[in-house]
């Protein structure tokens, strides 16, 4: 049977007058609209659950204004930081039943393939994350659609801008029914992401320092993953002043605004650090920031993390002699965490408190003020904004 529900749904207004060429064009990312649209049960090795919080990251922004070719695919339904129920599961699913409550996660872990069974990734090459795909891996086609039966593409192997949606197993991830939901639907991407970068892609060790460019959600959480990793140093780096006071709530003891005159953020992060920080992470997606906080490592030992999402194509700002010096940088995805087998573990350390969600959650509204929470990320004003569905 199917299932008719309400979602969001974006469109974009793009010019067709040639006679524009050499001129410069403005086009508008249209707001989105609640529409009703039909969900097909899972099939094979699928789930189909139902949304109870879903939230806005900067990715969700970015695909909505098209800023990346992978994200050019329309319509879609958007959003990948959620938390639901699971409705119904398709043949093969042995893990997860009916009533289960789940987060869906955008990277999989199929359990199956040669890096699923490998100790040193988290990268799955059947149900990993792949901006380009847009339909299901079973069939090649979309379990959403319009009530006169036109595809509705899928994104981030998750849409959770839906009352329902339906993700392969691989990308749900059961966790203790007794878990806060709204505080789990964070655990979809950003703080997984930015903590996991601390813990898992860096190993950031006691007595440490640390450097974070961009105090976003991802970065705010790196802080706090490096604070209860017990770091002495983390410098956050912002051009938004008011990101040193919620820096602070998130264990950052020194902030600088690059925008403020002075020496490149880099010597001043040497000078602070007697050299260079143990760790750096880069959650802006700026080629010059990246370079940035490569340079604020340590000579012999730094480490650079790149969390930021990068516009393809583009390539390192640095020269390869520069690595030399012994620094070290690698990209990570989702914070090294194998979802479904680690993740619920994280679960419950944050429910212990490990790891405080309550600081990243600065805004709450129902679902049907979506457009309201866009333009909290926009103006900056948000960390995370919960809809409730």
């Amino acid at each position: 049977m199917e299932n008719h529900h309400q979602k969001a749904t974006n469109g974009f207004s793009k010019p067709t007058d040639y006679s524009t060429a050499g001129r410069v064009i403005t086009c508008k990312g249209e707001p989105f609209v609640m529409e009703q649209v039909q969900v097909d049960p899972p099939q094979k090795l699928e789930v189909r659950i139902k949304i109870l919080f879903t939230s806005i990251c900067h990715t969700d922004l970015s695909a909505w204004l098209g800023e990346n070719e992978a994200q050019r695919a329309f319509p879609r339904i958007l959003g990948h930081e959620a938390s639901g129920i699971v409705e119904s599961v398709g043949e093969g699913v042995m893990d997860i039943k009916e009533g289960d409550h789940v987060v869906p996660i955008f990277n999989g872990e199929c359990g199956e393939c040669k890096c699923c069974k490998s100790e040193k990734t988290n990268i799955c090459s059947n149900s990993g994350v792949n901006g380009f795909k847009k339909v299901m891996t079973n069939d090649g086609k979309s379990r959403f659609s319009t009530k006169d039966g036109k595809a509705i593409y899928h994104f981030l192997n998750t849409s959770t801008f839906s009352e329902y949606t339906v993700l392969e197993s691989a990308c749900v991830v059961k966790i203790d029914p007794e878990a806060p939901m709204k505080k789990m639907t964070l655990l979809s991407c950003g703080v997984s992401t930015g903590v996991g970068a601390a813990w898992n892609t860096a190993n950031v060790q006691p007595a440490s320092t640390v450097a974070i460019f961009g105090l976003g959600s991802v970065g705010l959480a790196v802080a706090e993953g490096a604070r209860a990793r017990g770091a002495s140093k983390i410098i956050g780096v912002d051009i938004n002043p008011d990101k040193s006071i919620k820096g602070q709530e998130m264990g950052v003891t020194n902030f600088i605004n690059p925008t403020e005159p002075g020496k490149p953020v880099h010597e001043r992060i040497r000078e602070i650090t007697d050299g260079g920080v143990d760790y750096s992470f880069e959650c802006v997606g700026n080629l010059d920031v990246l370079r940035e906080a490569f340079l604020s490592t340590h000579e012999g030992w730094g480490f650079t993390v790149i969390l930021g999402i990068h516009a393809a194509p583009t390539t390192l700002p640095f020269h390869p002699m520069e690595l030399f010096n012994g620094r070290g940088i690698i990209g990570s995805v989702f914070g090294g965490f194998k979802g479904k087998s680690q993740l619920p573990h994280f679960a419950k350390q944050c429910m212990r408190g490990v790891v405080g969600l309550d600081k990243f959650i600065t805004h709450e509204l129902p679902f049907e003020k979506i457009n309201d929470a866009f333009q909290l990320l926009i103006e900056g004003k948000s960390l995370r904004c919960v809809l409730q569905l």
